[in-house]
């Protein structure tokens, strides 16, 4: 090992200390009229976020069954949810308890709208009922039937004088109902398909609809008669009508603007008025997904839209609708991660997604980056920390600038994609450092290709001007400086050695092989393994590298004579990701068992194993400082850990003080014979041996000042302890002190030695507690099952010792008897 690494002090300990989980899984989505929650479907539970930071605050447990729709209070006190158990639940969202429940009828709930007084809620049945309910006494106030097919929509009138609700069904008709008369007073015929949309501009006079008939009415809610209708040639899921001041950025003559979101997955703007259309926006380069649902924040001037592959983005009105944030609710599964950014603190995240997702460790605000057009399967990062590369299922690799103190719609870039490989990309890594720019690349078509950087140079020199230096719609298309068979099978992983000299390769086919970097010739091949290949990992430090494959073993390997020296075992099942750690003594692994292992280099030991992954841990990455390491997998879960080992020793040097202390403080109080305090603390550092000799030295002085008295001498009462603040102290003991004491007991009484001290501090504990005491405690069962047959037997064997004692009383007695007669012959022969 190099003197650098002699400096480094071996990692022993790793905390997790920040998880990134599911927080939308498809569903239902609702925000708090204050814009300071969010309400998410996160499988059978409701989630709820913070609006600023995008934190998990609380999880609404449901009833095991999905949750179908649900509805916020407009005064955020309470959440009204249904579920396939067809079950109402209300929850105060103070408590985040369920404050009561009662049965929805015989169907399933689809839709649910809250009244402004936060006093009523509608129900939509799929079987063509709508039900309103009074939410705080839990009985249900109007049944109303007419529909002929299941309920999409409904949504209370604002008005709290007219009290009307209107409700909409999957064949398109229109209904509205007078809760007052409890009848309903129009159906609006115009829709031919399910209107998925209900809503009402701000004088309350005019209603909007849109629905899977790609057409948006317009209603006169006076007349209930049709104004207008818009056609917008594409399935509707959401629509509503923007405030006005929002309105006038896009110059409609009245300033009532419509909105609409569904399979395009874009917004569009539309005049309320003349039914023209105002603003479309563009869609990122690639994108799939479409909108399910698309709400209005009036007080931020926000459109918050919900994706079908379970994303919320957030675009700002007054900005063009340029995007502005977004919320990450599903991962799937973590394939590959890595730490980027000046401070490390933002993770760049390839799911099984065609998105790039870079996170912001602090607050986990996410970034989606849309360039590819099939899943990410692998990512690398420069040393700079502000260049990624990443390997698609598309066949392509694309060069990303990130610049996370840009603009929102400026962080990602998409600077430079090579198109060349004919399968998938599944391996990347980019040389490190500005001196030598060049990317290798591996592929399930068992090539390996080198691709030119230097077109690049500016953009590695300055990655902050990316934006300025490359248009995103047309990225650099780089060239390969050379291409060849590298293996016969896919390959999995490439990595460059420290000084660009050489390069890595793994593959399925059980070899993994060392290749010059100028030539392309290979050096060495790494056999031994008796699977394929997931990942290799070179030294920071030696000429070493370090093979992890799916026959559970981790070989190390020279690079300078390419012999294996040695091979670490441990996992159950494939090896999956590796990473030198410590400046190249220790080893970091991640396997399909869902561990992670840290070996020491030198004897091979494994030191730490953490388990907190639920299935395979595809990737492990670590910050360049080593501070934290972050690791994902099929879970969908990204887990960071902090190294604590530094904390941890000085915590156990801490401990050992302030033990070194206590015990020294402990033969003080012997000295002085303070046993009162003695007992306490030796309890307290729970040395079970210190006690019981001082429990055995008092009772033997005790026994020693006793004997040395007169029996004429007045005794005040004895102790049963030898000490009377001996057994004061064991008749104030906390519960769990008490337990620890009973627990000493159990071992002291298996001993026929110390049953003596046994007994007595039993019998202290029994005399000063009650039964309901000591049945209380937590291993009360457990004690006395232990203490039982031991006292018994010692019971026994004292008794049989009484009944000798007798034997032996009766001897001397014969033997005193048989003196005196001797004495009195004596006496008789000398009076002759």
């Amino acid at each position: 090992m190099s003197a650098q690494s002699d400096r480094i002090v071996p990692k022993s300990c790793f905390d997790c200390v920040q998880s990134i989980e599911s927080v939308y899984t498809g569903g239902c989505v609702a925000i708090s009229q204050d814009e300071q929650r969010i309400f998410t479907t996160c499988n059978e539970d409701i989630a709820v976020l913070d609006m600023v930071s995008g934190q998990k605050l609380a999880d609404l447990k449901g009833d095991t069954e999905l949750i179908t729709t649900f509805a916020v209070k407009p005064d955020g006190s309470h959440l009204v949810s249904a579920s396939r158990s067809m079950q109402l639940a209300v929850w105060d969202l103070r408590t985040f308890k369920i404050e009561r429940t009662f049965k929805a009828r015989d169907s399933h709930i689809l839709a649910m709208d809250i009244d402004a007084t936060s006093t009523l809620v509608a129900t939509g049945l799929a079987d063509g009922t709508v039900n309103v309910w009074d939410i705080d006494r839990g009985y249900c106030t109007h049944n109303f039937k007419g529909h002929g097919a299941m309920i999409t929509s409904v949504r209370f009138h604002p008005s709290t004088e007219n009290l009307c609700l209107v409700s909409a069904s999957g064949d398109g008709d229109i209904r509205v109902w007078d809760l007052k008369q409890r009848k309903c007073t129009s159906v609006l015929k115009s829709h031919v398909s399910a209107v998925r949309a209900i809503d009402f501009d701000e004088t309350s006079q005019v209603m909007v609809t849109a629905g899977r008939d790609s057409v948006i009415n317009v209603w006169n809610w006076t007349r209930k008669s049709l104004i207008r209708t818009i056609p917008v040639y594409e399935s509707i899921e959401a629509a509503g009508v923007l405030c006005i001041d929002a309105a006038a950025v896009f110059n409609s003559q009245k300033g009532r603007v419509v909105y609409s979101g569904g399979e395009k997955g874009i917004v569009r703007l539309w005049d309320l008025d003349s039914g023209e259309e105002l603003f479309t926006q563009t869609k990122d380069r690639n994108a799939k997904h479409a909108f399910v649902d698309v709400m209005y924040l009036p007080q931020s001037g926000n459109l918050c839209a919900v994706t079908n592959d379970q994303n919320l983005l957030f675009y700002g009105v007054d900005a063009q609708l340029k995007r502005v944030r977004q919320i990450v609710g599903y991962n799937e599964e973590i394939i590959d991660l890595a730490y980027i950014g000046n401070e490390h603190k933002h993770l760049a995240v390839a799911t099984n997604t065609e998105q790039l997702r870079i996170y912001n460790t602090d607050n986990l605000n996410c970034e989606l980056a849309y360039g590819h057009k099939d899943i990410i399967l692998t990512l690398d990062v420069h040393s700079s920390g502000a260049i990624v590369a990443t390997g698609s299922k598309d066949n392509t690799v694309c060069i990303w600038a990130v610049n996370m103190k840009a603009p929102v719609n400026h962080r990602v870039t998409c600077v430079a994609v090579a198109v060349g490989h004919t399968k998938a990309v599944g391996a990347v890594a980019l040389a490190q450092g500005s001196d030598a720019l060049f990317m290798v690349t591996g592929s399930e078509d068992r090539t390996v290709k080198v691709w030119d950087l230097e077109p690049l140079r500016a953009i590695f020199e300055d990655p902050s001007h990316a934006a300025t230096l490359v248009d995103d719609t047309e990225s650099i298309r780089l060239h390969t400086r050379y291409t060849f068979q590298a293996h016969d099978k896919d390959i999995n992983s490439v990595r460059i050695a420290p000084g660009n000299k050489i390069f890595v390769t793994g593959s399925q086919d059980r070899t993994a092989k060392v290749w010059d970097v100028e030539t392309g010739q290979p050096l060495g091949t790494l056999q031994g393994h008796r699977r394929g290949v997931w990942n290799v990992a070179i030294s920071p430090a030696d000429r070493v590298a370090a093979t992890a494959s799916s026959d559970r073993m981790i070989k190390l390997w020279s690079l300078s004579d390419f012999e294996c020296l040695k091979t670490f075992e441990g996992h159950t099942s494939s090896v999956l990701c590796i990473e030198f750690v410590a400046g190249g003594l220790q080893l970091l692994s991640t396997g399909s068992d869902g561990l992670i292992k840290l070996w020491n280099i030198k004897d091979g030991e494994c030191v730490l194993t953490l388990d907190k992954h639920e299935g395979k841990i595809w990737t492990l990455a670590k910050q360049q400082s080593e501070e934290f390491m972050a690791t994902g997998g099929t879970d969908s879960v990204i887990h960071i850990w902090k190294d604590t080992t530094q904390e941890e020793v000085d915590r156990m040097h801490q401990e050992e003080a302030h033990t070194l202390e206590q015990q020294q403080a402990l033969d003080n109080y012997l000295l002085v014979k303070d046993y009162r305090n003695a007992v306490s603390l030796a309890l307290s550092l729970d040395q079970p041996h210190r006690l019981r000799i001082i429990f055995q030295d008092v009772m033997m002085a005790a026994e020693n000042r006793h004997g040395a008295e007169s029996d004429d001498t007045p005794r005040a009462d004895d102790a049963i302890l030898g000490n009377a603040a001996i057994d004061k102290v064991v008749g104030t003991l906390s519960p769990e002190q008490l337990d620890r004491l009973l627990g000493y007991v159990r071992s002291w009484n298996t001993n026929g030695r110390f049953a003596r001290v046994a007994q007595a501090t039993l019998y202290c504990v029994l005399t000063q507690y009650s039964s309901e005491t000591i049945l209380a405690l937590p291993s009360a069962k457990e004690l006395i099952a232990a203490l039982q047959p031991y006292s018994e037997r010692h019971f026994s064997r004292l008794d049989g010792l009484l009944t000798g004692s007798f034997i032996v009383d009766y001897t001397l007695h014969a033997m005193d008897a048989v003196g005196s007669l001797d004495a009195d012959r004596t006496d008789m022969d000398e009076s002759y």
